[in-house]
């Protein structure tokens, strides 16, 4: 027996969801200007919107972006920082 992965499936949860013309022929011209298949283009953007809605994630990425970043203010940022400060009425 020939498998799902075999036949040019991939493998996961298939699903079908109900879509206005307007957004389907939308999604249909996006995916062949970026040639992809339909399927790609919408596993893709559910991606990118959950992503998106996930709070912590959200967080989480921040904070490993941050980890990278040596956020110790230069000489002459500090000394920016500073002058602007001491002009700005509190």
């Amino acid at each position: 027996m020939v498998g799902l992965t075999e036949r040019g499936y991939t493998p996961g949860m298939k699903t079908a969801i109900s879509l206005p013309d307007d957004v389907f022929e939308q999604a249909e011209r996006l995916a062949r200007r970026l040639r992809k298949s339909r399927s790609e283009l919408y596993r893709e953007a559910l991606a990118e919107y959950v992503a998106r809605h996930d709070p912590e994630g959200i967080t989480e990425a921040m904070n490993r972006v941050a980890e990278q970043i040596d956020t110790a203010p230069d000489a002459f940022s500090a000394e920016a920082g500073r002058k602007v400060l001491g002009r700005t009425e509190w």
